[in-house]
């Protein structure tokens, strides 16, 4: 029994002391300012991928700017931009470069919905 107790303390010591030194390690090292990018990207749901919120209402106002009908035009985009976190660049056309998602979409009349 007393040859255990002499084995536990020494290893229970050397865990203590690399403890200690790791800690010292981490204080010096909170010395370095770290730099992060402007852009967080917010995690939804432990389950969800992660994902970038995109200002919907600002993108889809400046593609359906030229819409002959700009309101049902802002609307679309605004569900799309929801459902496919992307809106293509410039007023028209670019599409595909959302992928799959906003070109496939369609209406209850078999339209295409986004714009």
């Amino acid at each position: 029994m007393a040859l255990r107790v002499l084995l536990v303390l020494p290893m229970l010591f050397l865990l203590c002391l690399t403890k200690v030194s790791s800690d010292l390690k981490k204080e010096n090292e909170e010395d370095v300012e770290l730099q992060l990018p402007n852009e967080l990207p917010i995690v939804r749901d432990g389950n969800r991928r992660l994902m970038l919120d995109i200002d919907c209402g600002g993108l889809c106002k400046s593609r359906c700017s030229v819409h002959s009908r700009p309101n049902l035009c802002t609307r679309a985009c605004g569900t799309c931009c929801v459902r496919c976190k992307c809106v293509p660049p410039g007023t028209f056309g670019n599409r595909e470069l959302c992928g799959t998602c906003y070109t496939d979409m369609t209406t209850h009349g078999n339209k295409t919905k986004c714009p």
